[in-house]
């Protein structure tokens, strides 16, 4: 099963992922996480990402094709892979048709998660992290025992720049530019289905797994 999923930053493609991943027993690949890893151990990419990632802005298509192309071609990818994050644009899609048929291979569903925009500027400006253990909060829907405290370690928790409300408004701006034309571009292919984003995480599962076939 080769899937790749769409939607707003916010969106809980990444929460989703990781249950298909279990049901489906595929990788999830999200070059989001790829980055961030890249950027926290101050690598020459992950300096360069974070320069567009803190304003809101995509990381430059040459960058994020060469990661994914290099990571389909791992063993764990040959009985199909969560595509989280990728592609972004009509370019990198384009891209990537153009490698899968190199590879004699071809994404089965887009799975498309709605969510208004309002919902997701609540999400992600709620969201708080411990820098100091990786521990993550929600201020509305996971607090923290003590406000700003880390429950396991004592940490001050911090919000990320890429979580700051200016930063959030950016990044959904750039998205109705230029990711949001992927869901006409995956609807011509045949390939598309939009679940509701909002609600019971369960419900928003099992949706999608009745949209691609999958049995709950």
């Amino acid at each position: 099963m080769k899937l790749i999923l769409l939607g707003p930053p916010g969106a809980g493609k990444g929460t989703q992922a990781v249950r298909l991943v279990k049901h489906f027993g595929i990788p999830q690949i999200s070059t989001g996480d790829i980055l961030r890893k890249a950027v926290k151990g101050g690598t020459e990419l992950g300096t360069l990402a974070k320069t567009y990632m803190d304003k809101g802005d995509l990381v430059p298509d040459e960058v994020v094709i060469g990661i994914i192309r290099e990571r389909l071609q791992e063993p764990d990818c040959g009985k199909g892979y969560i595509l989280d994050g990728f592609p972004r644009t009509i370019a990198q899609a384009e891209a990537l048709d153009e490698m899968l048929d190199k590879m004699d291979a071809k994404i089965d569903h887009v799975v498309n998660i709605a969510v208004a925009d309002e919902e997701i500027i609540k999400r992600l400006t709620g969201r708080r992290t411990c820098p100091n253990c990786g521990a993550g909060y929600h201020v509305y829907f996971d607090p923290p025992k003590e406000e700003g405290i880390c429950d396991k370690c004592g940490g001050k928790l911090i919000q990320r720049d890429d979580d700051k409300e200016e930063t959030i408004r950016a990044r959904l701006d750039v998205y109705r530019r230029q990711t949001e034309p992927l869901i006409a571009y995956y609807e011509n292919k045949g390939l598309l289905r939009t679940v509701p984003g909002e609600g019971n995480m369960e419900e928003i599962f099992d949706a999608i797994l009745k949209a691609v076939g999958g049995n709950p």
